[in-house]
C-alpha cells in the first residue's frame, strides 16, 4: 500500500532537504500505530482525540484470488489476437482501428455460430479473410472460463 509503512502506520514526508544540503529527494518517515512500544506523543497520538476521531480499520493487503493458469492461458491469448489483427490489418499495433474483442462476452454465447458471428462484426473492416483467425480464436477460447471479480465473503 502506497500510504502504509513496514510498522502499518501512515507515511509522512518531510518537504525535501534545506537548500544547500547534499541529499536532493524528499524523505519519507512512518509513523508507528497508536500503542506501539517506542511511540512518542504527536500529532495523531494524543489518546484524547483518538475517542473523537477515529478513522474506519484498512487491511494491510487486498488480495484478489485469480486461478494463475487461467490468467497465464489469457494473457498469451491476448498476445496471440494482439499478433493476428497485426497481420489482419498490415499495421503495428499501435496502428490497429479501435476494437474490442471481449473473451469473457464470447464465453457467455450459447454457440460457435454466435461467437463467430460476434468476431465477425468487430472485423467488419479489415479488408483481409477473417474466417482462419476466427476458427483459430475459437479453438484456442475452447475450455477456458471467465475471468470474473471474486466477491467479497
Amino acid at each position: 500500500m502506497a500510504d502504509s509503512g513496514p510498522s502499518g502506520g501512515p507515511a509522512l514526508t518531510d518537504p525535501g532537504p534545506e537548500p544547500g544540503s547534499a541529499n536532493t529527494g524528499p524523505r519519507v518517515y512512518f509513523q508507528s500505530p497508536p500503542g506501539t512500544p517506542g511511540e512518542t506523543p504527536g500529532p495523531g497520538n494524543n489518546p484524547d482525540k483518538d475517542d473523537q476521531v477515529r478513522r474506519p480499520h484498512r487491511p494491510d493487503k487486498i488480495i484478489v484470488k485469480y486461478d494463475r493458469k487461467e490468467l497465464r492461458k489469457r494473457l498469451n491469448l491476448d498476445d496471440w489476437i494482439l499478433e493476428q489483427l497485426t497481420g489482419l490489418y498490415d499495421c503495428k499495433e499501435e496502428e490497429i482501428p479501435e476494437l474490442e474483442i471481449d473473451v469473457d462476452e464470447l464465453l457467455d454465447m450459447e454457440s460457435d455460430d454466435t461467437r463467430a458471428a460476434r468476431v465477425k462484426e468487430l472485423l467488419v473492416d479489415c479488408y483481409k479473410p477473417t474466417e482462419a483467425f476466427i476458427n483459430d480464436l475459437l479453438d484456442r477460447i475452447r475450455g477456458m472460463q471467465k475471468l470474473t471479480i471474486p466477491l467479497k465473503n
